[in-house]
């Protein structure tokens, strides 16, 4: 019935489309098996992509060759860059998306990659044999061969979700748990645990009264996350904010003798910077209000997503509570808020390329893995995709350092240091964001993406362009000479010190209160040669040119630690040999089996004298 696959991949959520996609476009044979058809790419919570570093990770996907920025672009309502009154490295991009497009757009992009095959059904086994992953096994006993096996289950693996005190088995609203797969894993001698999630009620649209809320409008130019040709919306919904008060924390405190998760009937650790209502009323309790966004899910639809007001109380308490926010008097319900426990597996187990250390050929990508957030499941889909298809065609693993991007830092930081709660990615989990930035992600990882056969030419060649332009204009502003009596009057306005002397204009660009717009306002010559290049490439140029040194520090740094990744240890090392390490570097070490020197030294509970002592060690 089946042929063998180079990769199955189970799972549709945004990990398993990114991996089938990958795979695919790279050229092996993908088969994708997914409980239901219709909910692939599904936005399981809130209707938006992006944010603070989860942004920059979209862009990282897109520049690589994956599909995420094309099918936020194609179905947002709204865009936004996040912290723009702060440096360039913590702007952030973040979408508001139209959720049944979003899934749409998804579903449409892998039905047109031919080297997609696909099954409904549940997956609920794996074929090993000799430790190694050759199929899958789904509900009805059918056996597929697969020369590989990503798993990017979501919340799916016994999946119980909660409303105040009742308990029924589902991995989403309406849609049942996957079992089977836990019991083999922890039979084949992988640890498990579990964690929890949230979502809150969606509400409808109709029955709100926004003239007592405040607009959050788009950006008045709207971005987009893409390279590629995609359009910038010409039209934006607004987004709108709102409080909770005194009265509606009462109401929901009615509702915690109910409560699964203060109950304890709920074991799983939540997501820390994501806490539910009633979990933030009573840790802040100082707190006399929370802000409430209130999110339109599409273009046409009435249903909005309260966000900020996730909850697993009974469903008559969230309605009591949820009416007692301004704007929500006459709101009308349509279904509950729910909280969900689910298995996860410890990332620890798992190789820089998400294979698992027990299994050969079998990847894990998303919730699995103890994240949380649809940016950081599909990056690792990305990698576990091309990962899965390098191994099966006997190339190297491929994978991106932390000064690369931050997907690197996101799988070195589960790999290494694993995680108790559900991992987000932040712009502080990565010590090179002034390298990292979401504008300048084409230009560090296009030309990999096209190595790896995902970024096509065309791609390539507009990177390639856009370097080519920034060196142009950056060697034209060092050249051009700005003269006192052009611009002095300009500097005063603008409270910075006039010049005495004709001087560069680097030298003026290099002022804080001086940026590409001012330049343009200063000196007609300096705006015609500006206005000769595009907004991106301006930008580009005053970013390097104001972070200079910044910029140089970190490559530096970057460059000296990633020499320890220069020194290899052998998969099958005996850290027994090796006296003089600590108890506990030992015992993370083979549990860990780290690849290199460099992949050592960031493992939480080995010390720097550890890293010296096996380094010396390796060099005798």
């Amino acid at each position: 019935m089946f042929p063998e696959y180079d990769v199955i991949v189970v799972g549709a959520g945004h990990a398993g489309c990114e991996a089938a996609a990958a795979a695919a476009n790279m050229g092996s044979k993908v088969l994708l098996v997914t409980m239901n058809m219709n909910t692939i790419a599904q936005m399981s919570c809130n209707p938006a992509m992006g944010g603070v570093a989860k942004g920059q990770i979209v862009r990282e996907i897109d520049a690589l060759g994956g599909y995420s920025g094309i099918v936020s672009d194609k179905s947002m309502l709204q865009f936004r860059m996040l912290n723009l009154s702060k440096g360039p490295a913590m702007w952030s991009p973040r979408t508001q998306n139209d959720r049944m497009r979003f899934a749409e757009e998804w579903r449409l992009a892998l039905e047109q990659t031919s080297n997609i095959d696909f099954w409904q059904e549940m997956a609920t086994g794996l074929i090993v044999k000799d430790k190694k992953v050759v199929g899958v096994r789904t509900a009805l006993g059918i056996e597929v061969k697969g020369k590989s096996v990503v798993l990017t289950n979501g919340t799916f693996l016994n999946g119980i979700i909660h409303i105040g005190e009742k308990s029924f088995g589902g991995g989403r609203a309406a849609e049942k748990s996957a079992t089977g797969i836990t019991e083999q894993l922890i039979e084949l001698g992988f640890e498990s645990g579990r964690m929890k999630t949230g979502t809150p009620p969606r509400i409808d649209g109709r029955s709100l009264n926004y003239s007592v809320m405040e607009e959050q409008p788009g950006d008045e130019k709207p971005g987009k996350f893409s390279y590629s040709n995609t359009k910038p919306l010409d039209r934006q919904l607004s987004c709108w904010i709102t409080y909770t008060n005194d009265a509606v924390h009462k109401e929901l405190e009615k509702g915690f003798d109910q409560s699964p998760m203060f109950q304890g009937r709920i074991k799983g650790l939540g997501p820390r910077y994501c806490p539910s209502i009633e979990d933030k009323i009573n840790r802040f309790a100082e707190r006399e209000r929370h802000q409430i966004f209130v999110e339109p899910e599409g273009w046409n639809t009435v249903e909005i997503y309260v966000n900020g007001f996730s909850t697993s109380l009974p469903e008559n308490i969230q309605y009591q509570a949820i009416r007692k926010i301004p704007g929500f008097e006459n709101a009308k319900m349509f279904r509950p808020g729910y909280a969900i426990e689910y298995d996860y597996f410890p990332p620890t187990q798992l190789k820089m390329s998400l294979e698992t250390q027990l299994i050969d050929n079998l990847y894990f990508a998303g919730q699995i893995n103890g994240t949380t957030g649809y940016e950081e499941a599909a990056c690792q889909g990305l990698m576990a995709g091309i990962n899965a298809h390098n191994k099966v065609h006997n190339k190297e693993p491929f994978i991106l350092k932390r000064s690369e991007a931050y997907i690197g830092v996101l799988i070195d930081d589960l790999v290494n240091k694993g995680t108790q709660e559900p991992y987000r990615m932040f712009t502080s989990r990565a010590e090179y964001r002034i390298l990292l930035r979401q504008d300048n992600a084409d230009i560090r990882l296009t030309e990999l993406g096209h190595k790896l056969g995902l970024a096509s030419d065309e791609r390539l060649a507009k990177v390639i362009d856009k370097k080519n332009e920034i060196a142009q204009l950056s060697k034209a502003l060092k050249e051009l000479r700005v003269l006192p009596e052009v611009v002095n009057d300009e500097l005063t306005q603008l409270s910075t010190s006039t010049i005495s002397e004709k001087i560069s204009v680097i030298n003026l660009l290099r002022r804080p209160q001086i940026g590409i717009n001012e330049l343009k306002k200063i000196d007609p010559i300096v705006r015609e040669k500006l206005n000769e290049y595009s907004d991106e490439v301006q930008q580009q140029v005053e970013i390097n040119l104001k972070y200079e040194s910044y910029i140089e520090r970190e490559q530096k740094l970057a460059e000296k630690i990633e020499g320890l990744e220069d020194y290899k240890i052998k998969s099958d090392f005996d850290y027994d040999r090796v006296k003089a390490l600590s108890s506990e570097a030992r015992e993370k070490l083979k549990r860990i089996r780290p690849e290199t020197i460099g992949q050592m030294s960031r493992i939480s509970g080995v010390s720097p004298a550890d890293v010296s002592v096996l380094t010396v060690y390796l060099g005798k």
